[in-house]
């Protein structure tokens, strides 16, 4: 009896040993690949949820349009972007009086982009894409509810309140009372702050500032980026389900929450600094009919987005085509159109703007039905240099052959590019 319990507990004792010795096998494993993923936090997350040191190279620039709610209109509209690789971010405010229609003269109240809200988020996507000529898929709106649950669930955020503010909205149930100054703003404040655009009286933010709407849109990116300041933070990181039943509760979104959970490892190591803000360059202005909107300028814009979401060099520097050579080629006598199926005029200016600066003459442009890509056609035996170079230019790997005798090269710019 007593052998036979001596060799029970030894081989209970062998049980425990290589156990422990998985244990330490699978720590060490987990522990190199945590290395392998560059440490820390972002390490640790990387490994849990698959990821290795190669997967970042794979992970594309994400960009959503962040919706605001407030009865059925939409006070904020802001297109985000964020990139894993160079961990740099970019936030484009657009004023919610911004002018869709066709016609100012007959310019109404559904003509204004936070009106076309009310028919739909995808609506809306569609209109912002017009309008500066990117391709967003993805939206994110959020309930009020939801920004006040989630500042509350960082503890709160340190802000410089720009000015004092006093007004009130029973229609709305809203009522903001905050003095100017530094404090720590809790979700009812934080909601305050970005919702306000004039007091009681009327007075509004200074002109330096920005009055009545550009003045909310400047405050509203200042406060969003010391949000997710707050939220970076180490001791907020781990509050991820929190946030996660906040987002369930509050947000509706067509972007799925698999694809968010694979930039995850790399935000949490953000860099505040590397964050871009700008709002929508233009005016308001009264329309014919009396009612004020306000007008985008097309080539501000154009170079605006350049600059934030699609090309990395300023907005006033030509794309780099250096490695292309060129010289030999004399460009002013290549007859170029461009039809613009992509219905944005900010992504036609962005285009022309580009190949002039290559050195390239615009013969014609004209408006064409809806297409989906851009493609460069090659008419009359351009050089295989001229097509690279364009193809840069476009952003296109799109293109074709067909005869035509007056003109060298067609361009026709589509919604989408690559």
């Amino acid at each position: 009896m007593k052998d036979k319990k001596k060799k029970k507990r030894k081989t209970g004792k062998k049980i425990i040993l290589v156990l422990l010795f998985i244990l330490l096998i699978t720590g060490a494993v987990f522990g190199y690949k945590v290395y392998q993923n560059g440490g820390g936090l972002k390490g640790f997350l990387a490994t849990a949820i698959g990821h290795n040191q190669e997967t970042v190279k794979t992970l594309p620039k994400i960009y959503c349009l962040l919706l605001g709610q407030s009865q059925n209109l939409t006070d904020t509209l802001i297109i985000a972007e964020y990139d894993p690789q160079t961990q740099q971010a970019s936030m484009l405010s657009i004023p919610r009086d911004t002018f869709i229609g066709d016609n100012k003269n007959r310019a109404s109240a559904w003509d204004k982009i936070n009106a076309v809200y009310q028919t739909g988020p995808e609506k809306t996507l569609k209109e912002i894409n017009e309008l500066t000529g990117l391709d967003l898929k993805y939206y994110l709106k959020v309930d009020t509810d939801a920004f006040k649950e989630l500042v509350d669930a960082v503890g709160g955020v340190e802000f410089n309140v720009p000015i004092d503010m006093k007004y009130d909205s029973y229609s709305q149930g809203l009522h903001i009372n905050l003095k100017a100054g530094m404090q720590k703003l809790d979700g009812n404040k934080a909601e305050q702050v970005v919702r306000f655009r004039h007091n009681n009286d009327g007075t509004t933010y200074p002109a330096s500032y920005g009055v009545e709407d550009l003045g909310r849109m400047k405050t509203q990116r200042a406060f969003l980026t010391a949000l997710a300041k707050q939220t970076l933070k180490p001791e907020n990181i781990f509050k991820i389900n929190e946030f996660i039943e906040i987002a369930k509760k509050n947000v509706e979104t067509n972007l799925d929450f698999n694809i968010i959970k694979d930039y995850v490892p790399y935000v949490v190591e953000f860099n505040i600094e590397n964050l871009k803000t700008e709002q929508l360059p233009g005016q308001s202005e009264q329309a014919p009919n009396g009612l004020w909107i306000y007008s985008a300028d097309e080539e501000k814009t154009a170079q605006i987005v350049d600059e934030l979401f699609l090309n990395p060099q300023q907005s006033d520097e030509p794309i780099d085509t250096s490695m292309i050579d060129t010289s030999d080629i004399d460009k002013t006598n290549l007859k170029i159109e461009i039809l613009n199926g992509s219905h944005s005029k900010a992504k036609l200016e962005r285009i022309k703007s580009r190949l002039e600066k290559a050195g390239y003459k615009i013969e014609t442009i004209q408006e064409i039905a809806d297409t989906e890509k851009t493609v460069i056609i090659n008419r009359g035996d351009v050089e295989e240099a001229v097509q690279e170079e364009l193809k840069l230019l476009t952003g296109t790997n799109y293109i074709s052959s067909e005869k035509k005798s007056d003109i060298n090269i067609t361009i026709i710019l589509g919604r989408t590019e690559k």
